[in-house]
């Protein structure tokens, strides 16, 4: 323990012998372990926000509307609008084995929703009582609609919560009254807020049992179809089934529009799963890439460890040839350079991994874009980087001391 108290003594008189070669050796390692990490932890904080975008919506939600279909197979130049139906969404929900869930929605933006204070026009959604097991929907106050809603077509509402504050700015919303459209609805529960910033239209959202909407707000501009709907939504039974679920779904819509289901174009829809992937694709280009930057940081930092070794060995060669004539081994001479390549190291590096998460804290504060979230740092990188770093200032400490260890003293002592 003695000698090890002496070792770290004797390094850090070295380094304040040579305080203007040791700062800035020290501040290139720290500049380029915080930019490493500040830039990881950037690239982290793209990937979570828009991962938490998606998660907002639901788990492996899959959309799909009505679209446009060639008038006659096998005709490019003639096409037909079709429209959903509920026909649809109970083929869908009996004949495709893949799909875990099946809902179907009316949507209008058309309708006034009109309280005892203030007004709002948002979305009116018609859906079934289990559609918040396929979207995420959150209760703050109140329930969710049930069974008996639907079945009983009970004239009660779930609203948003940016719709509650402009409906009932201060006052109490469930147990409340609301119009639409000049028909009286009982709020029997509020939605937490979903996302962030001044993107409020999931907060205006309204929601309503589906066999009310199907009576009183039917789907508009649908032309002679009975019974349309606006959209529906399902899921997969497990993420690595969306490709064959929707395939499923392609083909139930297909017979029952008439027209091939191989044509994609025929279809109008939103693969949440396929757009989580491409995206993660993205910000794993964007993460080498940054990653890329930093590394190059980080590389101008090993150097600068290697260039102070190797000049403070050789400035130490007649200490060393001194050390080893008064009784000192190969061995504590290496074990010396070894502590202070990586006291060096590991202090810089440290000072550098401080500095980017107090960076990181302050920009928390700061209001976050949509699908941007704070920025955190990979323990796992810092790990790396400062590893690395060590590791090529012991290699470039060792390396000219051990050759220096090698001499005899007397040749060392010759050494200017």
């Amino acid at each position: 323990m003695r000698l090890l108290l002496e070792i770290f003594g004797q390094t850090l008189r070295t380094l304040w012998a040579h305080k203007l070669r040791s700062f800035l050796t020290m501040f290139g390692i720290a500049w380029g372990v915080g930019s490493l990490l500040l830039l990881v932890g950037l690239g982290e904080g793209f990937r979570s926000g828009n991962r938490k975008q998606f998660d907002e919506i639901g788990e492996n939600v899959m959309f799909i509307w009505g679209g446009r279909a060639p008038a006659m197979n096998g005709s490019f130049t003639s096409l037909r609008w079709y429209f959903l139906t509920y026909r649809d969404f109970e083929d869908v929900a009996r004949e495709c084995p893949d799909v875990k869930l099946a809902a179907p929605v009316i949507s209008r933006n058309d309708v006034r929703a009109v309280s005892d204070y203030f007004q709002s026009s948002g979305q009116l959604m018609g859906v079934p009582a289990y559609f918040n097991d396929i979207r995420y929907l959150p209760v703050a106050e109140g329930r969710w609609l049930n069974d008996f809603d639907v079945s009983q077509k009970r004239a009660v509402v779930v609203i948003g919560d940016e719709a509650r504050r402009v409906l009932f700015p201060g006052w109490p919303a469930v147990g409340s009254t609301i119009l639409l459209n000049g028909i009286r609805f009982q709020v029997i529960g509020t939605l937490k807020r979903v996302g962030h910033g001044e993107n409020n239209t999931r907060n205006l959202q309204i929601f309503i049992p589906f066999s009310v909407m199907r009576e009183d707000f039917p789907p508009k501009n649908t032309g002679e179809v009975d019974d349309a709907i606006s959209f529906l939504n399902y899921q997969p039974k497990s993420r690595e089934l969306h490709e064959t679920a929707k395939l499923e779904v392609h083909k139930v819509l297909a017979r029952n529009h008439g027209f091939d289901y191989s044509n994609p174009d025929s279809f109008d829809e939103w693969d949440t799963i396929r757009t989580v992937d491409a995206i993660g694709k993205i910000f794993d280009a964007m993460n080498t890439f940054l990653g890329s930057v930093g590394l190059v940081t980080l590389g101008l930092g090993a150097i600068g460890i290697i260039n102070i070794m190797l000049v403070s060995v050789a400035d130490r060669t007649r200490e060393i040839g001194l050390r080893k004539a008064l009784g000192a081994t190969s061995r504590s001479i290496l074990f010396q350079f070894f502590v202070e390549g990586a006291f060096l190291t590991l202090l810089s590096g440290l000072f550098g991994m401080a500095c980017a998460a107090g960076f990181m804290w302050l920009l928390g504060l700061l209001p976050q874009p949509q699908g941007f979230d704070t920025p955190r740092l990979v323990p796992t990188t810092a790990a790396l980087a400062i590893g690395s770093l060590a590791f090529a200032g012991i290699v470039a400490g060792l390396y000219p001391a051990r050759k220096a260890a090698s001499l005899e003293p007397v040749e060392a002592l010759r050494r200017e």
